[in-house]
This record gives structure tokens, sequence and C-alpha cells, in this order.
């Protein structure tokens, strides 16, 4: 019996051994499982959060001339951009903040009042939309420095922008615009079309409106101006504070221009200054020729096969000499032109020079008219005549029918004073 209890006994600790095991097995599994789960949760909101944070706007305000100076009176014109490295589009409020007492200001789009603005994901400078910001100084306005921060706010976006802004009684005017060429010094004969590439800066802090002319411009001379970008002729050109535009100034000259120096002096005005750029044209000349024959007749007459010789007459009728004056042809199939001399060193203003020409039609022309272009050019001038050449055709069958009519007509004499006789 001892015995047996002691089997017994043995035998139910180890069942309740092995229920314990169990039992501990499974509340570590549990454990393991919920340290696990807690783990992968916060990992979830970690990854959620950093997601939030990596999107939104990244708006930046800014001027290129934050700092300007005035006089009591006077108003001021900032131009703004709005850019954005985030990837989430923004409408912001525009405001301004620490404006003096008696100051005021103003936002505008182009050339409209507005109090918003939209702001594109990714916008960049260029991208920005038209934006200024007038501030108006008083009259009765202290000398000395102020601040004014104008603020950009949605509902992702909180952007200022602070503008230092100095008043002064005595300002000078430093802030003179520029208006200057990249060559302002041409020439040309009178038949140069002279175009100037000229750029108009207005350094000021508003944005001005110039005036175009050249007052001085010679009688008969044309001066013309078309910005850039432009498809006509402009007479004013609006230039934002800051900023310069691209002017083309076209000086076309008299066509009786005679040589020498030429200073045409054009002229930018806005309601505050005139800036004045000279411009310099040097005509070197007038190049002209006529290609013509002596007598002004064109019209030659020739024989199929056989040269015909036809005096050409090159005048000059410029006020420079002509060099190196080439002469050319254009004639029909198989027919040749040919020239005592084919160039001419030079021709003086008013003078001319005589060259023959020696035509020679096709051996099988037919009868009739043709049209021979002879063509004198030189660098500056040409000039083409247009000669008339009638073939005719001789052969000894027209000496043959000579003779036999000739022969006919003395026998007829003969028959009539045979038979008048009787």
């Amino acid at each position: 019996m001892e015995k047996t209890a002691v089997r017994y006994r043995k035998a139910e600790t180890v069942r309740r051994a092995v229920i314990a095991g169990v039992l501990v097995s499974v509340m570590a599994a549990w454990s393991l499982s919920s340290v696990n789960a807690f783990a992968d949760s916060n990992k979830t909101e970690s990854e959620a959060e950093t997601e939030v944070l990596t999107t939104g706007t990244d708006v930046v305000f800014s001027t290129d001339y934050p700092g300007v100076t005035v006089k009591p009176g006077d108003s001021s014109t900032f131009t703004l951009y709005m850019t954005n490295d985030g990837d989430t589009e923004d409408n912001v409020t525009l405001s301004a903040e620490d404006l003096p007492k008696g100051w005021s200001g103003v936002f505008k789009g182009s050339s409209t009042e507005v109090s918003m603005v939209h702001v594109g994901a990714g916008q960049t400078k260029d991208a920005s939309p038209a934006l200024s910001y007038v501030l108006s100084v008083p009259d009765d306005a202290k000398e000395g420095d102020y601040t004014v921060t104008l603020e950009a706010k949605g509902e992702s976006t909180d952007a200022k922008l602070p503008l230092s802004v100095k008043v002064d009684k005595d300002e000078s005017d430093l802030s003179a615009g520029e208006f200057t060429a990249e060559y302002p010094q041409q020439q040309g004969s009178t038949s140069t079309n002279f175009s100037f590439s000229t750029t108009l800066k207005n350094n000021s802090s508003e944005n001005a409106s110039y005036a175009l002319a050249a007052d001085n411009a010679p009688d008969g001379w044309t001066v013309t101006f078309t910005p850039s970008g432009a498809s006509a002729q402009a007479a004013s050109v609006p230039v934002d504070a800051g900023s310069s535009s691209t002017i083309t100034v076209a000086v076309i000259p008299a066509a009786d221009a005679e040589q020498g120096d030429y200073e045409i002096d054009c002229t930018a005005a806005s309601g505050k200054e005139t800036l004045t750029l000279p411009l310099n044209v040097t005509i070197t000349g007038t190049y002209g020729m006529t290609l013509t024959t002596p007598n002004g007749n064109l019209a030659a007459k020739a024989y199929a096969g056989e040269g015909k010789k036809v005096t050409l007459e090159v005048q000059n009728t410029g006020n420079v000499p002509l060099e190196n004056v080439q002469l050319s042809s254009s004639a029909s199939t198989d027919w040749t032109v040919e020239f005592d001399t084919s160039t001419i060193d030079s021709i003086d203003p008013g003078a001319s020079k005589e060259v023959t020409a020696t035509v020679t039609p096709a051996k099988d022309a037919i009868i009739g008219d043709y049209v021979t272009a002879i063509t004198a050019k030189n660098d500056n001038a040409n000039s083409e005549a247009d000669l008339r050449i009638s073939v005719q055709n001789h052969t000894t069958w027209g000496i043959v029918a000579v003779v036999i009519i000739a022969a006919l007509v003395v026998s007829l004499v003969a028959i009539i004073r045979k038979f008048g006789r009787r």
C-alpha cells in the first residue's frame, strides 16, 4: 500500500509539473504576441506621423528690393514673389503688420487690388503670379527707419516678409534709370537699315512708363522703337520697379543722305526723369549703278551663228567710287556672250565705263526676237539690262532669188522693146 501511495504521489507531482509548464508556455506566447502587436502599432503610428511631417507647404515670401528710401509724401512699390518648395497648394490671405500711424498700403495683382493669392504646389519664382505692395508715406512722416511686415497666411502657410523703409526729406536721386545700347556706333551706306539693341532699366522702387522719342533725327530719316517680344512699334514702354526692358531701335537714313557722321539722341521720359541715349551713325556713301548703252537703245540685229558686237555703258549714279564691278550674262541655249573685259576695276562717282559684248546666236537659231540678260554688280550695287536680239537668216538662196528676179526684169524689158516696135 505504501509503495502504491508513493507511486501515486509521484505521478500527481509529474502531472502538476506538466500542467504548470503548459500554462507558462501559453502565457509566454501571449506576452510575446502582445509586445509584437504593440511594436507594430507604434511603428504604424510613427510612419503615419512621418508622412504628415513630410507633406504641406514651404512658402517663401520675397522681393528683390526689401529696403528702400523715400521722401515724406512719396509712395514705393515692392514687386513680390511667392515660391513653394512643398507639394501642397494653398490660398493665402495677405496683410501688413506694424504700419506706422497715417501710413497705408495695398496689395495689387497686376493693376487690381487683392487680398488673397493662390500658391501652387512646387511654385517657382518665374511662375509666381503678378503681385506687388504699394506703400504710401504721409506728408508729415518723420525722418527715421521703419519696418513694415507683410504676411501671407493660409491653412498650412504662415510666411512673413519684413520691409525696411527709411524716410529722408533730403533723399538724393540715387535711383536714376539707365538707357544703354550694346553697340551705339554703327556705319553703312544709305541703303542700310541700322538696328540698335538697347536696354532701358528702372532703378527706382516704383513702376514707371517711359515715352520713347528721337527728337533730333535728320529730315527724311526714320527712327522706330520695338520692345522685346512685341510685334509692333511702340511710342512708350512700361518698366517695373527694379526691372529692365530690351528695346530695338531701328534707324533708316534718308535716300539722299550724304556721307558723314550723324548723332541721334533717343530719349526715354517718365514722370520723374528723362534718360538720353546718343546713337551714332556713319554714312559711308550712296551706292548706285545703271547698265545701259551709250544711246539707250537695247535692241540689235544678228545672224544665226555670227557674232554681234554691242557697246554697253556702266554708269556710277552714287556718290562713292564703285570698285571691282563684274559683268555676266544669261542667254538662250547654245548662245554665247563674250566681254572685251569682264571686270571694271573702278568707276568714279558720276562717271561711266564702256564695255563691248559680243553676242553670238546659236547656229540653228530660227528667225525671231530673243532676250539676253546682262548684269553688272559689285558688293554694294547691281544693275541688269535686257538686250533684245532680232535674229535674221541670210543664205545663198537669197542671192540666187535676187539674180533670178533681176534676170526676169531684164527679159521682160527686152520683150516689150521687141514687140513694141511692131
